[in-house]
């Protein structure tokens, strides 16, 4: 493994993490809704699991997908309708009142977990771009060192959009603008959760 492997990986990971996805829409409604901490908390839990998912990759776990079918279905569906569950819930209180109040970091941080954790495709696509970027021969401390990278990136990705958009002005333009951009976040989410669901 050598440094243009690594910065071939950290571009197309910041590339993954800037396109519209499930934890990028959670992570900015959570910011917007529930403050900075919250916003931050759930990056982290989002760039820990999906830092995983990228050492599991590594050490052959989409294998296990392809010798065990029902294991990937049972979790992709699993997923799937807790995506669906999300979007109802986001669109049941976009006409609700927000204000930007601090919630328990911990809960956002369990969340951002969860959205990684029963989203197999997340290793899948690590697996892919991992065997198209790194050596077949890295060794153990390198998958390890790998991860940590993956680990870092997703972090200072997520702690940076959450500080950037809890500031005032930000979050002001955001409850303005409330039941819209709940109500096409919850649409996006309900659609990513139904290819998921249906796609095999």
């Amino acid at each position: 493994m050598t440094i243009e492997h690594l910065i071939a990986f950290n571009l197309a990971l910041f590339a993954a993490l800037a396109s519209p996805g499930p934890a990028l829409l959670v992570s900015i409604k959570t910011t917007l809704t529930t403050g900075r901490n919250a916003g931050m908390a759930i990056g982290c839990g989002l760039g820990l699991m999906a830092a995983l998912w990228t050492l599991t990759a590594l050490l052959g776990l989409e294998v296990v997908f392809e010798l065990f079918p029902w294991a990937y279905v049972i979790v992709k569906t699993a997923g799937a309708i807790y995506l669906i569950y999300i979007a109802c819930s986001m669109w049941k209180h976009a006409r609700d009142q927000a204000e930007s109040i601090e919630q328990p970091a911990r809960h956002a941080f369990r969340q951002g977990i969860m959205i990684n954790l029963l989203n197999p495709k997340s290793v899948l696509f690590a697996a892919a771009v991992l065997v198209v970027i790194f050596p077949s021969d890295m060794t153990t401390g390198q998958s390890v060192f790998v991860m940590l990278n993956h680990l870092f990136v997703e972090i200072v990705f997520y702690c940076g959009m959450a500080l950037g958009m809890s500031t005032k002005a930000v979050s002001a333009a955001y409850l303005r603008a409330k039941v819209y951009i709940d109500r096409v976040s919850a649409g996006v989410l309900g659609l990513l959760g139904m290819k998921l669901l249906i796609s095999r």
